[in-house]
């Protein structure tokens, strides 16, 4: 997959692409859907998302709340036979762009795009100002076709970047998954941590959680994917209380079954179970015990 920055010039062989149009933080079931209409136009198949995302933008200060970094979803978006990401640069400019001038300056004129699929109820331009039936007749005027994507649902209610927010908040990985098509995965550099867990047989990994959404702060049955071989373990995800408060919450994980060296490198650790809550202990050995019984818990749930 090729990747297009916002000031980027579109290549020739880049222009006329199918597209799908959006945020894609996730890549979930819903996304798969709206790419899966480009696609079936055929020819180049494009994803055009913005960056910064914009709700990034108009809330500075709100929570972390991504689900991905910008490395797994191109992975993601590959791996959905996209050829080309188109970024979209979002800044002032362009939330007071209304709908008419975003079609044409940043559609046609700069993606030189034949055709655009959205999900049913998306909105763009100033204000939220134009919906996918305005879309549509603006495509008519500029010569591209609209297609506009029925929502996905699942058992549980439709599938969307915020179902994911919230499975993951209430420690729901398998609703998550579901969602996704895949385990929701954190990655990150590892870094040196206390380097307590050695001492007590569980030398860990650590990674910042950074800009990602924050789940329910526990202990969970992974997997850490290293080089592409994914190995069973098991994590805290939280500010560590037994050891020293930490000001933000930071992934530990245990690979089981493994002693190599990886700080500075760079991992991604599939979060598959919740297993329990984080909790604080006072005596060393009550807790050497109930990260034994986490371990075992966990190597049952990914045998």
């Amino acid at each position: 997959m090729r990747s297009h920055g916002p000031s980027d010039s579109i290549p020739a062989n880049a222009r006329g692409a199918a597209i799908a149009l959006g945020n894609f933080d996730g890549v979930h079931r819903g996304h798969q859907a709206v790419i899966a209409s480009a696609r079936a136009q055929g020819g180049k198949l494009g994803v055009a998302l913005f960056s910064p995302h914009p709700r990034g933008f108009f809330q500075p200060d709100a929570a972390p709340f991504r689900l991905q970094s910008d490395a797994q979803r191109a992975r993601a978006l590959t791996a959905c036979g996209v050829d080309e990401l188109f970024e979209v640069r979002f800044d002032a400019a362009l939330s007071q762009m209304g709908d008419a001038a975003f079609a044409r300056k940043v559609l046609c004129e700069h993606f030189g795009v034949r055709h655009v699929s959205v999900g049913a109820d998306y909105r763009f331009g100033h204000r939220r100002m134009g919906d996918a039936a305005r879309l549509a007749a603006l495509g008519r005027e500029l010569g591209f076709s609209v297609s506009a994507v029925t929502a996905v649902e699942g058992d549980d209610g439709r599938f969307s970047s915020t179902a994911v927010r919230e499975a993951i908040a209430a420690g729901a990985m398998d609703k998550a998954a579901t969602v996704l098509s895949r385990p929701w995965a954190i990655e990150g550099v590892v870094q040196r941590g206390f380097q307590r867990g050695r001492g007590f047989g569980f030398a860990t990994a650590n990674v910042p959680l950074g800009a990602y959404a924050r789940p329910r702060l526990g202990i969970y049955a992974v997997r850490a994917n290293l080089d592409g071989v994914l190995l069973p373990g098991v994590a805290s995800i939280g500010v560590n209380p037994s050891v020293g408060a930490l000001p933000e919450p930071l992934l530990e994980t245990h690979i089981f079954d493994f002693d190599a060296e990886l700080y500075g490198k760079t991992i991604e650790v599939e979060i598959i179970a919740f297993l329990r809550d984080e909790a604080h202990f006072t005596d060393v050995e009550a807790l050497k015990a109930q990260m034994a019984d986490d371990a075992a818990r966990a190597r049952a749930i990914l045998a």
